[in-house]
C-alpha cells in the first residue's frame, strides 16, 4: 500500500512555530494510525498552549482524536483575551523572564518566579498551585502533564508585559505586591521602619508599605514616576473587570 499523507492547515499565527522548510500554509503529513492530533501538532512544533481549536473535515474535534487517512486538519490560533484556565490569573515564570515578573508584581498579578528552577520543578508548581506557565521554550510549554501556560514572544520586557496583558487579561493591583519576592504589602507606619531608611528618605518621605513575607520596605522614590507609567499603561491595555 502507498503512504497516506494527512493535510494540516496551520493559521498564520501560529507557523512561526514550525521549521522554516514548512512554514505555509498547508503541512503534509505522513499518516500514522496511532499518533493524536495533538501529537501530530506538537510534533510540528506548535504547543498545545497556544492552539485555540482543532478541526477535522470541518468539525471540531479534541486533541486526542486519531485522524483518518486523507483528513483535512485546521489547526487554529488561540483567541485574546483567553478564556481563564483556572478560577484565579497567576503565573509562574521561567528563569529567563525575570523583568517580566517584576513588573507584573508591580500591577498585583500573582507571579511566582525564582532565577534557579528547573523545567521539573516549574511544570510541578504551574501544576499543584494551578497556575499558567509562562515561557519562551518550546519545549517545556510541549510536555505531556502541562495543564495551562502561554508562549512568550516578544524579546523586550515592555512588550512582553503588553502581550502577557493583551493575551490573559489579569485583574490588577497595583502596589499591592512585593516586586522582590510576590509577597502582599501593607501600609507601615514610618516610625516602625525609620531604622531601615537612607537619611534623605526619612526626611522627604512619610507613605510606605512592607511586605508581610520578606519584610521590604517600599515608599514613592525618584523611579516612582516610571512605575506609574506603567501602570497607567497595563490599565489602558486591562480596563476594571
Amino acid at each position: 500500500m502507498g503512504r497516506t499523507t494527512l493535510q494540516v492547515h496551520v493559521e498564520p499565527e501560529l507557523r512561526f512555530f514550525l521549521p522554516p522548510r514548512r512554514r505555509h500554509a498547508t503541512v503534509d503529513v505522513e499518516h500514522d494510525p496511532t499518533a493524536t492530533l495533538g501529537h501530530i501538532v506538537q510534533s510540528l512544533g506548535v504547543p498545545l498552549t497556544e492552539v485555540g481549536a482543532l478541526h477535522a473535515d470541518g468539525r471540531p474535534v479534541h486533541p486526542s482524536h486519531r485522524p483518518a487517512p486523507g483528513q483535512t486538519l485546521h489547526v487554529l490560533a488561540v483567541r485574546w483575551p483567553q478564556p481563564p484556565a483556572f478560577d484565579q490569573v497567576r503565573f509562574v515564570l521561567d528563569v529567563h523572564l525575570g523583568t517580566l515578573a517584576r513588573r507584573l508584581r508591580l500591577l498585583g498579578v500573582d507571579t511566582a518566579y525564582h532565577n534557579d528552577r528547573d523545567d521539573d520543578a516549574l511544570l510541578h508548581q504551574a501544576n499543584d498551585e494551578q497556575r499558567l506557565l509562562l515561557t519562551r521554550d518550546r519545549a517545556l510549554l510541549c510536555r505531556r502533564n502541562l495543564r495551562a501556560g502561554g508562549h512568550v514572544r516578544a524579546d523586550h520586557p515592555d512588550a512582553q508585559l503588553r502581550e502577557v496583558l493583551a493575551r490573559f487579561a489579569p485583574d490588577l493591583h497595583p502596589f499591592t505586591r512585593c516586586p522582590a519576592c510576590n509577597g502582599t504589602l501593607e501600609p507601615v507606619a514610618k516610625d516602625q521602619v525609620q531604622d531601615r531608611l537612607p537619611p534623605g528618605t526619612r526626611a522627604t518621605q512619610s507613605t510606605f508599605t512592607r511586605c508581610t513575607h520578606c519584610a521590604g520596605v517600599y515608599w514613592p522614590g525618584a523611579h516612582h514616576a516610571h512605575l506609574e507609567k506603567i501602570v497607567h499603561q497595563a490599565r489602558e491595555l486591562v480596563p476594571a473587570h
